[in-house]
């Protein structure tokens, strides 16, 4: 029995055997070549075998794969190095995808009918890792903070500041960027992907504040009354003081440093004038026990806050409107009549003088220190300090030049001979037994002192300070006259004797001999330098109870000749 085949059947294994023929002589024709046509970038390998396709790539394309390539950071224009960010240009892996491609049935017998071959994408490869740290790079280059808008007070005069978009580099995202454009062909520079913070404050937020607020606020001075009496105050001075910050909503209000503004030197006069201290009770000595020599008096002061709250109001107003009242503060002193026992004042504690030889220089500027001091209360466990208390040794304040200690040697400057005070001081606080917090001695060793026992002060640098751990108040008084400065300390004792014990010079170092300063050159006596330590001794009930050691080092005091 003969089978018989289908005719359809038939015709389909003629077009598989057709199909197979047709791919087999196309190969044939080919012999594995690129297809004709095909390129890379623009350059024609087609025809070409994989090895000479390679070498052509390489000839061809190895330029522009080395050269920077060109992108963009928001507005900023930069060039990325190939070989930093870890890109290279595969022409062997490219050849070989262009001959593969030209291989595949539908490739090799449409090449039997056309000679146009395919755009081929060249093959490139990434360090990720070196990518991400050019790319890091990049990023800080050309971050842009993000800048709020603001409004500025110069002079009297508001300004305007223009809020600006934050920006930095979306590195993650510029991963896949930075690998495409790379070898793109694409003309002009590559826009790698950002990331924008808009500003809190706006430009119209700083436009409605600069409206509405600023421009009022520094459009004339401000007055304040109190009991009859004025303060002006100058938008140059307001200007100072005067900021705006963002609410919790972000808009922009108004802030005042009243404690600033009344400290100024165009403000603090008139606040003086206006108001008044409170004055402490003066005390004296009769005998050992401590007498009220005249009452204190309440003051009355204008606070920070107050200034803060009379201002502000003002500050969108006009003409007259711009006057207001301030309120004051009843200070009451810390020492009366009614609080003197109350606060443990009632002996002498100690007592310390020290002599001098007198110069117009030394009169005046001691003179000065003490009385500045003379009246000052320090409550318990509070420091005390001498700069704080007579302040910075100037003119304005009431010293004049004389001799310090500089570099050591002598030599002329403000406040010469206050240190003498601050000798007085540290023996007074010594011998009442209370804690130093802060003390330096002098460089060398000055005669009219006792050695161990003296100190120097120096404004902004050197300071002398001590803690008030007697238990109770203690009240300084202090008084000069042209020979000799006295401190007393009054307050409750906290032991019934404290005595100095000093040791013998040790360490001792001789002088040597230099010339002075070639303009205003003072005359230097040599002294050896040495170190010494004294014991303070703390006795109840006739018993020592502790002491504690003062160790100082004093350097050589060179001869300084004038000639």
């Amino acid at each position: 029995m003969h089978r018989r085949i289908h005719p359809v059947a038939a015709t389909g294994g003629a077009v598989v055997i057709g199909v197979g023929a047709l791919y087999v002589a196309g190969l044939l024709l080919t012999g594995g070549e690129v297809p004709e046509g095909t390129r890379v970038r623009g350059v024609d390998i087609g025809g070409m075998s994989q090895s000479q396709a390679r070498e052509k790539l390489r000839k061809e394309l190895g330029a522009a794969s080395a050269a920077p390539l060109a992108v963009t950071v928001g507005d900023h224009a930069d060039g990325v190095d190939p070989g930093t960010a870890g890109l290279t240009f595969d022409a062997e892996q490219t050849a070989a995808r262009a001959a593969r491609s030209g291989a595949d049935p539908l490739t090799v017998i449409g090449a039997l009918f056309t000679s146009r071959g395919d755009a081929i994408e060249p093959v490139v490869r990434m360090d990720e890792g070196k990518a991400r740290s050019a790319l890091n790079e990049l990023a800080k280059k050309h971050e842009r903070k993000v800048r709020d808008g603001a409004i500025t007070f110069d002079k009297g005069r508001p300004k305007q500041v223009h809020p600006v978009n934050g920006l930095t580099l979306n590195v993650d995202a510029s991963i896949g960027v930075l690998r495409t454009s790379y070898l793109s062909g694409k003309p002009g520079p590559t826009d790698l992907p950002t990331r924008v913070t808009p500003p809190r404050i706006s430009a119209a937020e700083t436009e409605r504040a600069m409206r509405e607020f600023a421009q009022p606020a520094m459009s004339g001075p401000v007055t304040l009354t109190t009991g009859g009496k004025r303060i002006v105050i100058a938008p140059a001075a307001l200007g100072k003081y005067l900021k705006m910050r963002p609410d919790s909503s972000n808009r922009l209000v108004p802030e005042l440093d009243g404690a600033a503004l009344i400290g100024d030197p165009a403000v603090s006069p008139s606040v003086a004038e206006a108001t008044s201290k409170a004055t402490e009770a003066k005390l004296r000595l009769n005998g050992e026990r401590v007498e009220v020599a005249a009452d204190g008096k309440p003051g009355q002061e204008v606070t920070a806050k107050a200034v803060t709250e009379a201002v502000l109001p003002l500050l969108t107003k006009s003409g007259t409107a711009r006057t207001g009242e301030v309120a004051t503060k009843v200070i009451q002193p810390k020492v009366t009549k009614e609080t003197v026992a109350k606060l443990g004042l009632k002996e002498k504690m100690s007592s310390f003088t020290v002599n001098f030889e007198p110069t117009p220089y030394r009169v005046k500027n001691i003179g000065r220190a003490a009385e500045l001091i003379n009246g000052s209360v320090v409550m318990p466990n509070a420091t005390w300090s001498f700069n704080r208390t007579v302040g910075e040794r100037t003119e304005a304040n009431g010293f004049v030049d004389g001799i310090i200690i500089l570099n050591d040697q002598y030599t002329k400057a403000a406040g010469g001979g206050v240190s003498t005070v601050a000798t007085t001081v540290f023996n007074a606080m010594f011998f009442a037994g209370v804690k130093p917090v802060e003390y330096g001695a002098h460089s060398f060793y000055i005669e009219r002192y006792p050695e161990g026992r003296e100190a120097t002060v120096a404004w902004g640098s050197l300071d002398l300070k001590f803690l008030n751990d007697s238990g109770n108040a203690i009240y300084m008084m202090a008084e000069a006259t042209d020979t000799s400065v006295t401190v007393t300390f009054l307050g409750t004792k906290k032991y019934d004797s404290v005595e100095a014990k000093k040791g013998p010079r040790t360490n001792v170092k001789q002088p040597s001999t230099r010339p002075g300063a070639a303009k205003d050159c003072l005359p230097q006596e040599p002294l050896e330098g040495f170190d010494v330590t004294v014991e303070r001794i703390f006795r109840i009930d006739g018993k020592e109870v502790k002491r504690e050691p003062f160790r100082t080092r004093y350097t050589p005091r060179d001869s300084v000749t004038c000639d």
